[in-house]
């Protein structure tokens, strides 16, 4: 594994490297899901492992279970390394990182219709769009060359029971892409939020549920706002950040 260094959050510390850390989106995708104590949830493309992880510093949103999957073999072992540095404390028993394309789960790994929630922050970009990445932990972290929304969303659908939910985020450009996915995999979308920059600025992500067996009805909440407009951050996002 290359040099890593250490990020706490809340009582837990956190593997981090170059290659495989965490921003904005894993916060936001992490509050906009807001698990119930006791569910049983899933992160798919879950790179260092950090949205579940950070439903674990919330004893109101701690998981009995949490399965995180990744097809990269550095980004599980930095999961690895946090399970031991967190020896003892809530991931104890509680935290499975998988090594595995999504595509390919097995039931002995996940049983089929086991789960309450499914979350992912996927690759955003389609292949040959958006920045050249430097590195082939880049390209499967930034691009749909592993898979696909369709896959995605697919995956997602076989783990979930009736009336489970999957949440995602993304870039505005593709929320149609999204909607499609979600429908296409028996996932009805019902919940949608965008986040902006200030109220004059035009949103830069989206949050997206769908609900498994869901009926048509989608609600846009209010836009999520993150600065304020003399400067600094919103009430709301500092304490989505644990500094409220």
């Amino acid at each position: 594994m290359e040099p890593f260094s250490w990020e706490a959050i809340g009582p837990l510390r956190v593997c981090i490297t170059k290659e495989h850390r965490f921003g904005t989106d894993a916060f936001l995708l992490a509050d906009f899901a807001r698990p119930r104590r006791g569910d049983k949830v899933c992160d798919l493309c879950a790179g260092c492992g950090i949205v579940p992880l950070l439903w674990f510093r919330q004893p109101e949103r701690t998981p009995a279970l949490a399965y995180a999957v990744e097809l990269l073999p550095q980004a599980v072992e930095q999961m690895q390394a946090t399970l031991r540095e967190n020896a003892g404390g809530p991931l104890e028993g509680r935290f499975f990182p998988i090594l595995r394309d999504l595509r390919e789960l097995s039931q002995a790994e996940i049983p089929p219709a086991s789960l309450d929630l499914v979350t992912c922050n996927p690759p955003y970009n389609p292949p040959g769009r958006g920045i050249p990445a430097q590195s082939p932990h880049r390209l499967t972290a930034r691009h749909q060359v592993a898979c696909g929304l369709p896959q995605i969303a697919g995956a997602a659908s076989r783990l979930l029971r009736f009336g489970g939910r999957f949440c995602l985020c993304g870039r505005p450009h593709s929320l149609p892409d999204a909607m499609e996915a979600l429908r296409g995999a028996g996932l009805e979308p019902k919940r949608l939020r965008f986040v902006q920059k200030l109220a004059d600025t035009p949103p830069w992500l989206f949050l997206l549920e769908g609900r498994k067996g869901g009926k048509p009805f989608l609600q846009v909440e209010p836009p999520l706002l993150m600065e304020l407009p003399g400067g600094g951050f919103t009430p709301e996002v500092l304490g989505i950040y644990g500094k409220g």
